[in-house]
């Protein structure tokens, strides 16, 4: 639940309950930090993860041929026009410029021209020495593997929010310092606007997500079946309320570039296998996070919406 004003909270449990945890996220303080973050559009965020296909393809030609690459409607052209639903984010109508000095209580992200902005780890506020060892002084060992999956889910975080880029710093302290998983699970955040949040740290390269060679740094978002499975998560809580048109058509865009990145057949499912521990499953090639355990995840009404969200998405890629 929120509570946005309150001073504290109380939890009353059943009589003789026991090994009750409380987690409470601070979604609003902490200190504003000023710095130059360059700007990266939405669209050119996505058409550098869609083209991790070509890249892999021309190093190996046997993979071409084994693994059909599905065609990519070019971004711009499958975007459409900007929704008219939800507020639109700070900054719209301004237009890119080469670098910004930006305040990361959100700004410091770049207006797209799909209509969409995009925040890299430095513009939502990122503090990069959460995803330190303390033991070493060094960042925690990233790995990276084939992309075989995606996985959508939500945040279960309030809806309206009129701070997501603190709700995006909250769930990154919280997945890094509270559950020690080294840094936020998700690689994609995207908010009620459609902003898109670039996620887990995988290098200096301009790709989220993604190595240069388009292997997918393993996140932390399905337990057992990390390694190779893309998380994509929306921002909010859809149990019972659908995603905003904004929202909704940033996930099909995040979903096209990957599902034509990484050869899936959007509408088909894939036999994932664990590189790493060997746990195998069969799931749809979009799949929300309720088909690898049992949870609530992405939401009933967002579940129920993935059909023809995957639909959406396979028509684009025509």
């Amino acid at each position: 639940m929120g509570a946005r004003t309150a001073t504290g909270y109380e939890l009353r449990v059943p009589q003789g309950a026991s090994g009750v945890a409380v987690t409470a996220l601070n979604t609003t303080s902490g200190p504003c930090r000023r710095l130059t973050v360059p700007d990266v559009t939405a669209q050119a965020a996505l058409a550098a993860v869609a083209g991790l296909a070509v890249a892999a393809e021309s190093r190996s030609p046997a993979r071409a041929r084994a693994v059909p690459r599905p065609r990519r409607a070019p971004l711009a052209a499958a975007a459409g026009p900007v929704p008219a639903a939800g507020p639109e984010p700070a900054g719209q109508a301004a237009a890119p410029q080469s670098a910004s000095t930006a305040s990361t209580a959100p700004g410091g992200s770049a207006p797209s021209a799909l209509g969409l902005l995009y925040l890299p780890r430095a513009a939502w506020g990122a503090d990069e020495s959460l995803r330190l060892d303390p033991a070493t002084g060094q960042p925690w060992r990233t790995t990276y593997h084939p992309g075989q999956v995606i996985t959508v889910h939500h945040t279960v975080t309030p809806n309206d929010d009129p701070d997501p880029a603190a709700t995006v710093r909250a769930i990154y302290h919280f997945h890094t310092v509270e559950r020690g998983w080294a840094d936020i699970g998700y690689h994609f955040l995207i908010d009620e606007a459609g902003a898109l949040y670039e996620g887990r740290w995988s290098g200096t390269d301009g790709v989220p997500g993604h190595r240069p060679d388009g292997q997918v740094v393993t996140g932390a978002h399905v337990g057992g079946f990390n390694a190779g499975n893309v998380g994509v998560a929306l921002l909010g809580d859809h149990r019972t309320r659908a995603p905003t048109a904004a929202a909704r058509r940033s996930l099909v865009l995040v979903l096209q570039a990957l599902s034509g990145a990484h050869s899936l057949n959007p509408v088909g499912s894939v036999d994932y296998v664990n590189p790493v521990g060997g746990a195998r499953r069969r799931v749809p090639a979009i799949s929300g996070h309720g088909d690898w355990m049992a949870t609530e995840c992405p939401g009933a009404v967002l579940y129920t919406a993935l059909d023809a969200v995957r639909l959406e998405v396979a028509q684009a890629l025509l």
